[in-house]
């Protein structure tokens, strides 16, 4: 009868167990909350872009006249079949990228914004604005200055002795590298306020350094430019000395303002 007898055990908790426990619940359960939502945020962002990507492959051709215009009278050809083909399909994908940009930097600051003050929304809302609006300003740059500028240095160096055949493949290699390094020029005022609002540099000493400042943008603008005509690395480089001047003084302003 003994051996048929079955005996309870109880086991207490303390009340360290008991918050451990549901700490740890909670934890998980937030981490799971926080994956979801990043999950639905990545499938908006990819999805939005492959819906842009694909029609802007649909309208290619109208990116390829706009993308042609800068030059006049040029002819452009492929070097092998399909070859054009595969350029239309990296320019849907790249405008797919650039248009798809600003759902992403929203996307971003929404998954973060629980975790951030008022002051620190404010400040991001506005760096990722001027971001946006300084990318957009960079583009239209290198397309209505740099680009035409560099074609025409080119097509009038040997006019006399060459008639111009251009790869449409190379073309568009050569005005991607102009958009994208002009772009990121343009990036360099937002930079110097995340550096100056960090208390990482000095805005005063960012703008002391314009001396050397002359020499960096000329190397760098050098270096960006894929052309090696001086009108291109003249115009990216004034514009980049540009930019880091404006950013200095935009720097020093915030930073009195005590805006952080």
């Amino acid at each position: 009868m003994r051996e048929n007898v079955k005996t309870l055990k109880f086991k207490f908790y303390s009340m360290t167990d008991i918050i451990k426990t549901s700490s740890r619940s909670i934890t998980e359960l937030y981490f799971n909350e926080h994956f979801d939502e990043l999950r639905q945020r990545v499938f908006h962002i990819l999805s939005f872009l492959s819906l842009i990507t694909f029609f802007t492959f649909y309208n290619v051709k109208l990116l390829v006249k706009i993308l042609e215009s800068p030059v006049a009278n040029i002819q452009f050809f492929q070097l092998s079949p399909g070859e054009y083909f595969v350029s239309t399909l990296i320019i849907s994908f790249y405008a797919g990228v650039l248009f798809s940009t600003p759902l992403l930097l929203s996307q971003t600051l929404f998954f973060f914004r629980p975790a951030l003050t008022k002051n620190e929304k404010n400040i991001i809302v506005g760096l990722l604005i001027s971001s946006i609006v300084l990318f957009v300003f960079g583009l239209l740059f290198s397309y209505f200055l740099l680009i035409p500028a560099a074609l025409n240095f080119f097509i009038f160096y040997g006019s006399e002795v060459i008639e111009p055949f251009w790869s449409f493949t190379q073309y568009f290699n050569f005005v991607s590298t102009l958009f994208f390094s002009t772009g990121l020029v343009f990036q360099v005022p937002i930079i110097q306020i995340i550096l100056s609002l960090s208390r990482i540099v000095d805005p005063i000493k960012m703008l002391n350094y314009w001396r050397p400042m002359i020499l960096f943008s000329t190397i760098l603008g050098a270096v960006l430019t894929p052309s090696a005509d001086p009108i291109t690395q003249l115009l990216l480089s004034s514009a980049l000395f540009l930019l880091y001047f404006l950013g200095s003084i935009t720097s020093i302003n915030l930073v009195k303002k005590e805006v952080i």
